[in-house]
């Protein structure tokens, strides 16, 4: 029962933090932090979960997702400068840091100081949009972001995995390490594409002979990252990247829906399913955080009592010295990477020169985030020979402690560098846009011609049929005749009439809706009529 209270008390810190956030101009992540904090102050109580159990619930929905929603294209375009952040980064880190603390802490097992390296390279793009939300980020440079913390989470967390390995088992060997970070890598993106195919095709064999159930298919997608998690675990292979490549997978099957795969029902709701599971499951690990920091404080306060430097004081000097390590580390491989890559001119042109401002914003944007604490948690609790993990404890105060750190950093600086920082510009899509449309519209043209043909066949009122078709393709040659221009001034003009239009129908929904509730509140038509009737506008609206 207390569980199921301390639980709810949770999703209500989770629905109040909006607003704080918004109220205060703090940062969400911060908010949700304090919030569990002040749980534990009123209840007293705090949540424990297995660490397998709390890696099932969080990681493998928000990864699918991560890898679901990212730009394919702009994931592609960037992929040079992407892949060295994520996967050459990620060792660098791991590297450097891990020595750093092993040299800064000598009481901690070199496995251990490794691992929590590498659970702290992984970066949180969730925190740095609601950091920045108020100097937003460059869409380019969020992208890139975006990217780099897809591929980072898996290969953080597959780093860790022989990490733990080598820390409970006391072996370690360069040549296992690869074979098994091979095997990890390749086997679990081949699961993950596996079982989202499989899956997708299934569910759409059944719908097209027996109909869609839109409750149904939305259930299926929630799970498919939790299957594709659990079977590559059970093959000794990695779930992380199982749900990363499943997700990624689940973008590619979704351009099928225009055939019939899903309705547009599915989709509109399953998209809502999906950002609320997002925002509870990215709240809750953060107000977990701020809920387990006294008692993780208490146990690292043990643990460094025992140690060469029994002062608490030096938990203080331990975080901020790994924060600025992992600032340093990231700000020389980010220099030589836009260096070498994102401003390089193939063909001809001088090279740009790579600001330190820009060098400084993607390096205080690496803040650590749910991953970290979801990660860091999974530590084991023994050794193989039954023994408790030396400074699991220390680990775990070390990994919370830089995730505040590092989102109070990038909270009070990340705003004011953001200003004026300069990026190759996002090529513009609006020709490819109006010509999109163009093609959509003249094959509904056809499409609804043909149609009232069949339809008016036989029929004793033909002209009724060629009517109303005149006049649904009349909507559709004013928009081919809107974006058909000759020269950018006709384009400017046809967008602004866009929004124009766009607005005065916003404002005539927005009068539907309120002489329906008026009608409703006066019993002039009953709730179940106000109901479907209000639910039309805010379809239409939200179209």
């Amino acid at each position: 029962m207390h569980l199921i209270e301390t639980t709810l008390l949770l999703l209500l810190a989770v629905v109040v933090s909006g607003s704080i956030a918004r109220i205060t101009r703090i940062a969400l992540p911060l908010v949700q932090i304090g919030l569990g904090a002040v749980i534990v102050l009123v209840t007293g109580r705090t949540v424990d979960l297995e660490p397998d159990i709390f890696f099932l619930l969080f990681l493998p929905p928000l990864l699918f997702l991560d890898g679901w929603r990212i730009p394919k294209e702009d994931l592609f375009r960037d992929r040079a400068v992407i892949l060295e952040l994520a996967l050459g980064l990620v060792v660098f880190t791991v590297v450097g840091l891990g020595l750093l603390i092993w040299w800064m802490i000598p009481e901690m097992p070199m496995a251990v100081a490794f691992a929590l390296a590498a659970i702290l390279s992984p970066t949180d793009p969730i925190a740095v949009k609601a950091i920045a939300a108020r100097a937003p980020i460059p869409k380019r440079l969020m992208h890139i972001l975006e990217g780099e913390s897809l591929l980072n989470d898996a290969t953080g967390l597959t780093c860790m995995r022989i990490a733990v390995v080598a820390a409970t088992t006391g072996v370690f060997s360069i040549g296992q390490a690869i074979g098994s970070f091979a095997w990890l890598a390749l086997a679990g993106v081949a699961i993950g594409v596996g079982m989202t195919l499989a899956i997708s095709t299934a569910k759409g064999w059944i719908s097209r002979r027996w109909g869609e159930d839109v409750g149904a298919q939305i259930v299926i997608s929630l799970l498919i990252p939790f299957a594709a998690y659990l079977t590559a675990e059970e093959l000794h292979a990695s779930g992380i990247l199982a749900a990363v490549a499943a997700g990624i997978t689940m973008s590619f099957t979704e351009r099928g829906a225009a055939k019939g795969q899903s309705l547009a029902l599915t989709r509109i709701r399953r998209a809502v399913v999906w950002d609320t599971v997002q925002f509870v499951a990215n709240g809750v690990i953060f107000v977990i955080l701020g809920e387990q920091m006294p008692s993780i404080l208490a146990r690292a306060a043990e643990v460094v009592a025992g140690t060469t430097r029994p002062e608490i004081w030096w938990l203080a000097v331990y975080v901020l010295g790994i924060v600025a390590a992992l600032l340093a580390l990231r700000f020389l491989w980010v220099w030589a990477s836009l260096k070498l890559t994102i401003y390089r001119r193939r063909h001809r042109g001088p090279q740009t020169r790579v600001g330190l401002r820009l060098i400084a914003v993607m390096s205080l944007a690496g803040v650590r985030g749910a991953i970290t604490l979801a990660g860091i948690l999974t530590l084991p609790f023994v050794l193989a020979d039954g023994t408790p993990m030396p400074s699991r404890s220390l680990a775990i105060f070390l990994a919370a402690g830089v995730i505040i750190v590092s989102l109070l950093v990038a909270t009070f600086a990340l705003p004011r560098l953001l200003k004026n920082v300069e990026l190759p510009p996002e090529p513009s899509h609006q020709q490819e846009e109006d010509r999109s449309r163009i093609a959509a519209a003249q094959a509904a043209l056809r499409a609804i011609e043909d149609a009232a043909h069949t339809m008016a066949e036989g029929k004793s009122n033909p002209d009724l049929y060629a009517d109303i078709a005149s006049r649904i393709m009349e909507l559709y040659r004013q928009r081919i005749e809107n974006r058909t221009h000759v020269n950018e001034d006709d384009a400017v003009a046809a967008r602004q009439g866009d929004a124009i239009d766009r607005h005065l129908r916003l404002v005539g929904l927005a009068a539907e809706r309120e002489e329906l509730a008026r009608r409703a509140r006066a019993r002039e038509i009953d709730s179940e009529t106000a109901r479907k009737l209000i639910r039309e506008v805010d379809l239409a609206e939200l179209r």
